[in-house]
């Protein structure tokens, strides 16, 4: 056994003798691999390829410039096709041409992927310009994002809160002012707006503080499950992100005349003589409720020719009067009291074009009286209509 060669030994030993391997890629190979892996994440991560867009995750888009280098760069391609499981280069690029590709040095070329590390050094295990972890997590949990299924039980959230934004209702304020995020709050993030839908059992982070999972809805109608400490962070950093205040329906009846405000209004609630198959199995349910200043006969002259009032004839089944009314503000509340039970019926203009009304609601005749006696005498805000009952319960 003496005279036994040392790989002779380790064979009789059983152990398997191999080569070892010396790195064979060059600073700027691996640096296109890591650049690369990071694209192939995010496909595993979202199961699509990156895309372009001002919509988009900064993150993101950089990936898709950098995919689209990557797909025109053909030296590359015997490095990066073996990891290429998804088939990503095998795409034309949409935006780089291969000879703009083939043209970039090597410094070049790593900018154009935002690879590059700092001038002067090649040190490839050196990390630049890379945010903190938490920073960078809140930006991933808001791009995070996926199609939300149930956004037509949303989407009239957000249109009654953009009414409120322009009629004053409700007003924008810089957030940091006031820190905190319940469920049913409204934000502005990003240039959209942001409804908590649904808040988890809060629970304690590593660090003692408070946190929760939320189920938040964005205005272009998708979603994310983001936490509760991540949505604040994001509204800090973003210098555009705002807090939707409350609606607050104000005095409507007082003393102290507005610049909105009637001296003699009336409130009218018409129901419609359409042909609409719908309409006509629920006439007797459906009512459109509005105010104005001037006789209610004259408001309703052209009803016929209007797809406000469905384009058709319209009969007066109530009317309240009532003086010195902000007619804005009780118009709006009338629209929040009864926004779940919102006709939702689409019809064509004179001209052929479709025409969503939003003034009609599936509520009876004496839920509208008995509403109209709460907001004079302050119980509204007491209760809430609950069109299951047809009935307004308490809060």
């Amino acid at each position: 056994m003496a005279d036994m060669e040392d790989e002779d030994l380790l064979a009789a030993l059983g152990v398997e003798v191999a080569p070892i391997k010396t790195g064979s890629h060059t600073p700027q190979e691996e640096r296109l691999i890591a650049g690369f892996e990071d694209i192939l994440r995010f496909v595993e991560i979202h199961g699509r390829a990156p895309e372009h867009g001002e919509e988009r995750d900064i993150f993101e888009r950089l990936y898709a410039a950098r995919l689209d280098r990557l797909r025109a760069l053909t030296s590359a391609r015997p490095l990066l096709v073996p990891m290429d499981t998804p088939g990503l280069l095998a795409t034309a690029p949409s935006r780089a041409t291969p000879e703009a590709a083939e043209g970039l040095d090597d410094e070049a070329l790593l900018a154009e992927l935002g690879l590059a590390g700092t001038a002067g050094s090649d040190d490839i295990t050196q990390l630049r310009h890379v945010r903190p972890f938490e920073e960078r997590k809140a930006a991933e949990d808001i791009a995070n994002r996926t199609k939300c299924e149930d956004f037509e039980r949303f989407q009239p959230l957000f249109e009654r809160v953009e009414t409120d934004l322009k009629s004053g209702v409700r007003k924008t304020l810089r957030f940091g002012r006031d820190a905190s995020v319940a469920e049913g709050n409204f934000f502005i993030l990003g240039g959209q707006m942001v409804y908590v839908a649904e808040m988890g059992e809060t629970f304690r982070t590593p660090n003692g503080e408070p946190d929760a999972r939320l189920r938040v809805i964005f205005s272009n109608g998708t979603e994310s499950n983001l936490l509760q400490r991540s949505l604040q962070r994001a509204l800090y950093k973003d210098d555009t992100g705002r807090r939707i205040t409350d609606a607050d329906a104000g005095p409507l009846f007082g003393d102290t005349m507005e610049p909105d405000d009637i001296v003699n209004g009336t409130i009218y609630v018409l129901r419609s003589l359409s042909g609409h198959p719908f309409v006509a199995e629920h006439r007797e349910l459906i009512h459109k409720i509005g105010i104005t200043g001037g006789k209610v006969e004259t408001r309703i002259a052209n009803a016929a020719t209007d797809a406000t009032y469905l384009l058709a004839k319209v009969e007066v089944v109530a009317t309240y009067k009532v003086s010195n009314l902000n007619r804005t503000r009780l118009e709006n509340l009338f629209h929040r009291i009864f926004q779940e039970a919102r006709l939702d019926l689409t019809i064509e203009d004179r001209f052929g074009n479709p025409v969503h009304p939003r003034e009609w609601f599936l509520v009876p005749l004496h839920v509208i009286d008995e509403a109209v006696k709460r907001i004079q005498d302050g119980t509204i805000t007491n209760c809430i209509y609950d069109p299951s009952r047809a009935a307004f319960v308490e809060r």
